[in-house]
């Protein structure tokens, strides 16, 4: 019988275990998920459908949603929408599977507010390390800087504490978007290739990125600039290579 002091170490010891939450409703799929997971050290769930998926949200915030797009009743499309219309779970790290593997589909899903996504058959060896690679991102844009806070005109980036505003207002920017807010910031006036972005924001090694992963950057900066309102301006595209932030003349 363990010790109350053993209990207590457990408890802490499982609460700092990253939980990743499975959306998939094919069984053997979502139990070789979350086989693999759970050999990487993660606490994992699994929901079978959209509802099921929002209700055990609700109960429990995970530290990441590995999510399939073609769920029956509630699609993934419809769960990564509402979790991001929702301030809670508006920045909750999403890596979405899906089974059609046209370009445009898949980008389809970033547009939503995926942070990465995976085409079926897949690797399980790969999820995992996109899994890490997320938590991974997550972690090292929270602790980089150690306080450091970034300016530009109305945007203020807290690197420590992973919190953005603009005028004062809260920004729901996912962690992929903060990361690329705060390399755009940190290199302001200074032009950024889509690559030299995938490296920095994403953590894709040089040399890796293709057709998709640029155009996931500009997904992304869509994105970004949506959310940014009239100050997304400042986001400035180098046509055939990629982008900067221009602040005007005589803004801090």
């Amino acid at each position: 019988m363990n010790t109350l002091a053993e209990d207590i170490m457990e408890a802490t010891k499982s609460a700092t275990v990253p939980r990743v939450l499975v959306v998939e409703d094919e069984p053997d799929i979502a139990a070789l998920i979350a086989y693999q997971l759970t050999r990487e050290g993660f606490r994992v769930a699994t929901a079978g459908n959209g509802n099921e998926a929002l209700e055990a949200v609700e109960r429990e915030i995970p530290d990441l949603l590995v999510l399939d797009r073609m769920l029956p009743g509630l699609s993934g499309d419809e769960v990564l929408v509402r979790l991001r219309a929702e301030a809670a779970t508006a920045t909750l790290p999403v890596l979405m599977l899906t089974a059609k593997r046209e370009q445009e589909d898949r980008i389809e899903g970033l547009e939503l507010g995926a942070d990465d996504y995976l085409t079926k058959p897949f690797s399980p060896r790969e999820l995992v390390l996109r899994v890490q690679a997320i938590l991974r991102r997550m972690h090292d844009s929270s602790n980089a800087s150690g306080g450091r806070i970034l300016r530009a005109g109305p945007i203020r980036l807290d690197v420590d504490s992973h919190r953005s505003t603009i005028d004062d207002e809260e920004l729901n920017l996912t962690p992929t978007e903060f990361r690329l807010l705060q390399v755009l910031m940190e290199r302001r006036g200074r032009t950024q290739s889509r690559k030299q972005l995938l490296e920095k924001a994403w953590a894709v090694e040089a040399g890796v990125s293709d057709r998709i992963q640029t155009r996931t950057v500009d997904m992304h900066v869509r994105r970004l600039r949506a959310k940014l309102g009239p100050v997304g301006d400042w986001i400035k595209t180098v046509r055939g290579f990629g982008y900067r932030l221009k602040v005007p003349e005589g803004v801090e």
